[in-house]
Parts: C-alpha cells; sequence; structure tokens
C-alpha cells in the first residue's frame, strides 16, 4: 500500500511528464538519494567536503528548480528528491520512467549501506537517459558498481558527489557550448591555484610557508 504522501509525489511527477513545457524551463539535471540522512554528501556540507549542490550553484551558474510550473530565471537547472529504493519503490520507479519526459537530460543518484540499490535501478528503469552514481559510503561502492553486462552505469568514488555533479555538466556540455566555457573557467581557477600555491611555496621555503 502507498501512503498518501509518496502517492502525491508519484501523481507529480506524472502530471509533469505530460505536461508540454519547453526544455528552457526543465531542470537539466535529477539530484535523488536513498535518505535525507545523505544530503551532506549529496549537497556538501558546511564543514565537510563540498557536493554537489555547491558546484552546481557556487562554481557553475544552476539553480535549484522547487516548482516545475515556474522555472528559476538561471537557465540551467537541477532538481532535488529523497527516493529510497527499499522503502519507497513505486516512487522510485516512477521517477527513473518520468525522467526522460520531464525533461531531465542526466540524472545524479546517491545511496548508502551495503544495499546501495537506487543508483543502479534507477540506470536500469531510466535507461537509455545516463545516470551517474554516488557510493554515499565505502561500503555501498560494491554495490553500485556491480551491474550486469549490458546495464550500465557510471559511479564516482565513494563520497565524491563534487564529481559527479561535474561530470554530469560534461555530459551537458556536449550540446550547451555555455555549459562547456563554465567548466573550462573552473578547470583554469584550479590551475591558477596550484600555480599561487606552488610558487608561495617556492618564494617562502617550507618553513616560512608553514608558518602562513
Amino acid at each position: 500500500m502507498t501512503s498518501e504522501s509518496v502517492q502525491s509525489l508519484i501523481d507529480q511527477l506524472e502530471a509533469e511528464a505530460a505536461m508540454d513545457r519547453p526544455v528552457e524551463a526543465t531542470p537539466e539535471i535529477g539530484i535523488i538519494m536513498g535518505s535525507d540522512s545523505d544530503l551532506d554528501v549529496m549537497a556538501g556540507s558546511e564543514s565537510g567536503r563540498p557536493g554537489a549542490f555547491d558546484v552546481l550553484t557556487e562554481e557553475l551558474g544552476f539553480e535549484e528548480q522547487t516548482d516545475y510550473e515556474t522555472a528559476p530565471e538561471a537557465r540551467f537547472t537541477f532538481e532535488t528528491f529523497v527516493v529510497s529504493a527499499h522503502r519507497t519503490p513505486e516512487l522510485m520507479y516512477t521517477y527513473a520512467e518520468t525522467a526522460e519526459d520531464r525533461g531531465l537530460d542526466v540524472i545524479i543518484a546517491g545511496a548508502g549501506g551495503k544495499s546501495a540499490d537506487l543508483p543502479n535501478m534507477t540506470a536500469s528503469i531510466a535507461y537509455p537517459l545516463p545516470v551517474i552514481g554516488v557510493p554515499v559510503q565505502e561500503k555501498s561502492l560494491p554495490s553500485v558498481i556491480g551491474m550486469p553486462q549490458g546495464a550500465p552505469i557510471v559511479a564516482v568514488d565513494a563520497g565524491k558527489s563534487f564529481n559527479a555533479a561535474l561530470s554530469a555538466v560534461q555530459i551537458l556540455a556536449r550540446q550547451h557550448p555555455e555549459l562547456q566555457e563554465r567548466l573550462l573557467a573552473y578547470h583554469e581557477g584550479l590551475q591558477q591555484g596550484v600555480g599561487e600555491v606552488s610558487r608561495d611555496l617556492h618564494e617562502r621555503g617550507t618553513p616560512g610557508f608553514r608558518d602562513t
């Protein structure tokens, strides 16, 4: 039996899939996770490692879309849902099945525990839409990457939703030169940072660099 709250989400997704919306008004990236306890990994933690939300909004100019009928001003957007493969399989199935019709181009799916089935099940249902799996913990890695031949999924290392978001934008950049320019600018910033640190270390020497 499906709960009222889950059924309302299923109805919402199905209604969105039936809408005739221009691609500019729908999110390009879908971010899903098995539990809200995964949010610090999938979005990024204020006191820990940055995540997908951080790189998309702070580095690449995306906005989070929370209302399907009223798109943000940004040209490129993403959405975020909690979708449990084990507790809400109907919601998982509907999310994956409607993803393309709702305008998504790529899904980032994260799950923890030893039975981290959300990414690979989503990849199977949403095929051929690309899915990037994020093992939330080290013990989740074998489950996420353990797809049989003919059932592909792309996956990043445990906890690295930041890299998953970069990979998702790389996929989108093949059709959107503006995103390619943003990726190149981000990478140039990384190079600049390394160069500045290298020069500072060399000119100050190791003791002086450590003291700063």
